[in-house]
């Protein structure tokens, strides 16, 4: 039987984004999402949070575009030109990886900072996972992890999207050439260091080539295409408010869409896929 975990992120980036979620949730079509320690609608989001105890709330930690919760003189190596931000691509956050300019000890305490903010705001935090998926390099995943099991969460996204799912969604040639490229270098040390720490993933991660373009038919694709296993969709549900819209990020109208087509499709799942059992990371054993 497939285990499903329907994950939005970005929880408490925007009053519009908080919305969304709570009406998906309401309506059956969401089971988990992931709240940034430092988004503009934390408030709001803990509120919702906490009115819905059955939905799931991972921290979804940004070491990226986005502003540290500790000073930037404890975290020096992860910061932008500015010297105040986090760098502001997922381009130049690279770069200072490979060039060995951001320092791990950073990363963990940084990390640690937003668990610990989530909560000590009463949230019981069932996993974690990152902005933008940087924990799939691996001198990132080891302090989050680290930091994670310092926090006594043991449950981690898998990030790396699986030949199945990339074909149901129909993902642009680059797009799905760069994603099966991350899965053939990084994914044996991913599952290799889960396990060394002894923290459960997901078989893999779904609508990852897909983000910006998830509609109703290629999540109707994406259920009648699921294996056996355990298996969560990353998705970035939401509103269109002025808060989101002065934000920079490219993810703007395409939210309302896959809004849309979750609450068209997901509330169907007994229909199209009876044998699917929808969960969170919460209730999964970790062994």
């Amino acid at each position: 039987m497939p285990q499903l975990i329907i994950n939005a992120d970005d929880f408490g980036q925007a009053p519009g984004i908080c919305r969304a979620i709570a009406e998906l949730h309401d309506a059956g079509a969401l089971t988990s999402a992931t709240l940034m320690a430092g988004g503009v609608a934390f408030d709001e989001a803990v509120s919702i949070a906490k009115q819905r105890p059955n939905l799931g709330i991972g921290c979804h930690i940004v070491l990226l575009d986005g502003q540290p919760m500790l000073s930037p003189g404890e975290v020096a190596s992860l910061l932008g030109p500015d010297g105040r931000s986090f760098r502001p691509t997922l381009g130049s956050f690279v770069w200072a990886l490979a060039a060995g300019k951001v320092r791990e000890e950073e990363i963990e305490r940084e990390a640690a900072t937003q668990i610990r903010r989530l909560q000590d705001a009463g949230i019981t935090v069932t996993h974690v996972d990152t902005h933008k998926h940087t924990h799939m390099f691996p001198s990132v995943l080891r302090p989050v992890l680290a930091a994670a099991k310092a926090c006594g969460v043991h449950r981690v996204r898998n990030s790396f999207e699986q030949p199945w799912s990339l074909q149901a969604s129909q993902a642009d040639a680059l797009r799905e050439l760069e994603v099966r490229g991350l899965r053939a270098r990084f994914l044996s040390r991913f599952r290799r260091q889960a396990q060394q720490n002894h923290v459960f993933a997901p078989d893999g991660c779904i609508g990852v080539a897909a983000t910006g373009r998830v509609n109703a038919p290629m999540i109707e694709a994406w259920m009648k295409a699921m294996p056996s296993g355990v298996w969560e969709i990353a998705c970035h549900p939401g509103y269109r408010d002025s808060v989101l819209a002065s934000q920079r990020t490219r993810l703007q109208a395409s939210r309302e869409e896959e809004l849309r087509g979750l609450l068209a499709i997901l509330p169907r799942i007994q229909t199209l896929r009876p044998d699917i059992e929808l969960t969170h990371f919460g209730n999964i054993a970790v062994r």
